[in-house]
């Protein structure tokens, strides 16, 4: 897939779900600890609150990134755990690059670089737009093999069309629900 094929809506609204905070901590508390026990959402992640809890818990469930398994809990699907090396990938790569900072957490690293990646990929080159720092670097290559958050993202997105397909723009958040 090019980065044609995506609309820029529906890049947007792809970059906004998945830089979305509490997806992010949903989709690495269970790559990192395991499945969350029934009723146990709440306790596991107690900063979000039950509004926001029950509205990524849905939107993680519609598209396919985890799944209430009787007996165990909620837990990632393929998708989900591919989320979860994605989300991994692209956090090393911002720690390698100190981006946004030298000292940054998970969270903002993931979306900072999502932010970089989202505005290179709306960039229209034709129309000689100004590139944000770093944005070099999110193209970066090995061995003529894209590497960078760029590369990773599309190739996310590529894999995982429903991520895209179904999002619509979310009013209560501004953000791609």
């Amino acid at each position: 897939m090019t980065t044609s094929s995506f609309t820029s809506h529906g890049l947007r609204a792809a970059v906004d779900f998945l830089s979305s905070p509490a997806l992010i901590r949903l989709i690495t508390e269970i790559d990192d600890h395991g499945p969350i026990p029934p009723r146990k959402l709440a306790s596991t992640l107690p900063d979000l609150s039950t509004h926001h809890l029950r509205r990524i818990n849905h939107l993680a469930r519609v598209h396919d990134l985890v799944r209430a398994a009787p007996g165990v809990g909620l837990e990632l699907t393929t998708s989900g755990m591919e989320l979860a090396d994605f989300y991994d990938a692209i956090a090393r790569w911002a720690r390698h690059h100190a981006y946004p900072a030298l000292v940054s957490d998970f969270t903002s690293r993931i979306r900072h670089t999502l932010s970089l990646v989202e505005s290179l990929l709306a960039a229209d080159p034709a129309g000689g737009s100004i590139r944000r720092p770093g944005a070099e670097l999110a193209d970066a290559a090995i061995d003529g093999e894209p590497t960078g958050p760029r590369a990773l993202l599309i190739q996310w997105l590529d894999a995982h069309p429903q991520i895209t397909a179904l999002l619509e723009p979310d009013t209560e958040y501004g953000r791609a629900a």
